[in-house]
C-alpha cells in the first residue's frame, strides 16, 4: 500500500509540476566546474534558472557544491574530462534532455546560435551565429547560419522571424543568395534598416536597435558581438546580460548543447539554461531538418555550389577606358567581387573605379552611364 501511495503521490507532483510549468519540464545539465569565476557561479545560476523559471529542472554536473544540495547532481571527481564524460553520458541515457557547456568539441557543420539584449530598446537578437562552423568557406557558412538562425528563432516561438544580414565582408553575396532561395520558394521574411536607405543589409545602428529577429554574420564576428552585448558594462570580465552563446544546430545534428563562456556570470547562464530548454521544448533539431528540406527544395545546393572559389586562372587584362569625372555611385557588390565588377564595365568601355564607402563598396562611374551599367552587373550576376 505505501508503494501505491508513493507511486501517486509521484504521479500527482508530476502533474502538478507540469500544470505550473505549462508543460513538461525539461531536464538540462550544467557543467559545474570551470567557470572563471568559480563553481559556486554555476551553482548559484543552477538554482537562479529553476527558481525563474518553471519548465527547467537543472541537473549539475560535476563536483558538488555546499549549500546547492537542493539541485539534482550527477557527482564527478574535480576533472573537466570527467564532467564531460557524465554529460555525454546522461545525454545518451535520456538523463538530461540539452545540456550548457563552457566548451565543446563539435563537429565541423555545426554552430551555435546565441542570442543577446539589444540595448537601444531592450529587445533581444538572435545572433547567427556565434561558435563552432558551419561551413569552411564564409559565404556558404552565413547562408547556413540563416537557416540555423531561422530555426532557432522559431523553437523559441517566433513564428515568422525576420532576417538581416550584418554588413561585413560576403555579406550581399550572403543577401544574393538567401533571396534566390527566397525567389524559389524558400520561406524567409527580411527586416529592414532603421537607417534612411533601409535595405536588409545591416550596419552597428541596426543591432543597436535589434532592427531584425535574427541578425546573420560570420562566426567570429558573432563571437565577438555576443562579448560585446553581454558585458559592455562590466568592463569584459563578468558577462552579465543576454542568454550566452546559445544552443547547437547543424545539419543532421541531433542534440541541443548550448555554449557559455567561462566569463558568463549567474544570470546569464540562468538565461542560458532557460534558452536551451526552449529549445529543446521546441524541438530543435526537428526544426532545423525541416528548414533545410525545404531550402534544398529551393535549390540549396546548387545556389551553395555556386558560391564556392574559383579555381585559380590566368585573370584576362582588361584595358580601362580613357578616364572620366566619376559623379555617381552604384551600392549593393560585394567586397569580393568589387574589382570584378569594375572590370566587367571596362569591357563594355564605360570607365569605372572601386571605392569604399559608409555603407561599403561602391562603383563609380559617370552618371550618364548608371543605367546601362547597373543592366550590365545585374546581366553578369554582380547585382
Amino acid at each position: 500500500m505505501s508503494e501505491i501511495r508513493h507511486l501517486v503521490g509521484e504521479a500527482l507532483s508530476e502533474i502538478i509540476e507540469t500544470a505550473r510549468s505549462g508543460g513538461p519540464c525539461i531536464p538540462v545539465g550544467l557543467m559545474a566546474m570551470g567557470s572563471e569565476h568559480g563553481s559556486e557561479e554555476l551553482a548559484c545560476a543552477g538554482l537562479l534558472a529553476q527558481n525563474q523559471y518553471p519548465g527547467v529542472k537543472v541537473v549539475m554536473i560535476g563536483p558538488k557544491v555546499e549549500g546547492y544540495e537542493t539541485l539534482d547532481w550527477i557527482e564527478t571527481e574535480a576533472c573537466e574530462a570527467d564532467v564531460s564524460e557524465a554529460m555525454e553520458k546522461a545525454l545518451k541515457e535520456g538523463t538530461i534532455q540539452g545540456a550548457v557547456a563552457m566548451h565543446y568539441p563539435f563537429p565541423m557543420g555545426v554552430t551555435t546560435i546565441g542570442r543577446v539584449v539589444t540595448p537601444a530598446k531592450g529587445k533581444d537578437m538572435i545572433i547567427a551565429s556565434s561558435t563552432g562552423t558551419s561551413a569552411i568557406h564564409r559565404v556558404e557558412a552565413m547562408v547556413r547560419n540563416a537557416i540555423y538562425g531561422i530555426a532557432v528563432a522559431k523553437s523559441i516561438g517566433k513564428k515568422n522571424p525576420t532576417v538581416g544580414i550584418l554588413n561585413v565582408e560576403g555579406a550581399q553575396l550572403v543577401f544574393r543568395a538567401l533571396n534566390q532561395l527566397k525567389e524559389k520558394g524558400y520561406d524567409i521574411t527580411f527586416g529592414t534598416s532603421i537607417r534612411k536607405d533601409g535595405g536588409s543589409v545591416l550596419r552597428g545602428n541596426d543591432i543597436l536597435a535589434g532592427a531584425v529577429d535574427v541578425c546573420v554574420t560570420d562566426t567570429l564576428t558573432g563571437n565577438v558581438l555576443m562579448k560585446v552585448f553581454s558585458s559592455f558594462n562590466t568592463g569584459g570580465s563578468y558577462e552579465a546580460l543576454g542568454w550566452g552563446y546559445g544552443p547547437s544546430a547543424g545539419e543532421g545534428w541531433p542534440h541541443v548543447i548550448s555554449i557559455i563562456s567561462r566569463a558568463s556570470g549567474a544570470p546569464v547562464i540562468a538565461n542560458a539554461l532557460a534558452f536551451n530548454a526552449a529549445a529543446v521544448r521546441g524541438k530543435l533539431p526537428a526544426l532545423v531538418a525541416d528548414e533545410m528540406a525545404r531550402a534544398k527544395r529551393a535549390g540549396l545546393d546548387d545556389i551553395i555550389a555556386a558560391l564556392q572559389p574559383k579555381p585559380a586562372a590566368a585573370e584576362e587584362t582588361v584595358t580601362p577606358p580613357p578616364a572620366e569625372p566619376t559623379d555617381d555611385e552604384i551600392h549593393g557588390i560585394d567586397v569580393l567581387s568589387i574589382e570584378d565588377a569594375v572590370r566587367a564595365l571596362w569591357k563594355e568601355k564605360i570607365y569605372a573605379e572601386s571605392a569604399m564607402g559608409c555603407t561599403g563598396p561602391v562603383v563609380k562611374l559617370p552618371a550618364k552611364y548608371t543605367e546601362k551599367a547597373k543592366e550590365i552587373l545585374k546581366a553578369n550576376g554582380y547585382l
